[in-house]
């Protein structure tokens, strides 16, 4: 099941739309920011039918 969330980037702070998965209980991938192309490491937890966690990280919190 796919949804949309929003999501701030950790580089610009602009806000943009993320598409996630809710079938999948934990992802852990790398995602460029449509604004800046920076990377942002997200890790992504659904906690709940159609509710999830999201953590955008910049590659220095990541690690």
């Amino acid at each position: 099941m796919l949804d949309t969330r929003d999501i701030q980037c950790p580089y610009c702070w602009e806000t943009f739309e993320l598409v996630v998965d809710l079938s999948v209980a934990h992802q852990v991938y790398i995602e460029d920011c449509y604004v800046c192309c920076r990377p942002i490491h997200l890790i992504i937890d659904v906690i709940e039918q159609g509710e999830c966690v999201i953590q955008a990280l910049s590659e220095e919190e990541s690690f």
